[in-house]
């Protein structure tokens, strides 16, 4: 009689282990989810986007040298320094674009 009792809480007990174990494995998952890979997709799409909307005269900073963009082609864009030099870049090195667009000044009352 003691035995069986033994077998059968011992039973239980993996059983709730096992689900224990899967809401702890559930929890990692969501919280990878949300803290990790969905910023993260975020943040490319945000770049990705960024670099597809080039346009000539951008600022970008490229592997973290800053030009101007001078050309455009399909995966590469040439940017022009400071000095006036000229280089290649792959579009994927782009990591920042500030935009040309300037801001009117108001004038003061």
């Amino acid at each position: 009689m003691f035995i069986p009792n033994l077998l059968a809480a011992a039973t239980e007990g993996r059983e709730q282990n096992l689900w224990q174990t899967l809401i702890v494995i559930a929890i990692f998952f969501v919280f990878f989810y949300f803290i990790l890979w969905r910023p993260e997709k975020k943040r490319r799409k945000k770049l990705e986007n960024a670099r597809s909307s080039l346009k000539t005269g951008d600022r970008v900073t490229a592997m973290g040298i800053i030009g101007t963009v001078e050309q455009i082609n399909d995966d590469s864009i040439i940017l022009k320094m400071f000095d006036g030099s000229k280089l290649e870049f792959v579009k994927a090195s782009v990591t920042e674009v500030h935009s040309t667009v300037t801001v009117e000044e108001t004038p003061a009352t």
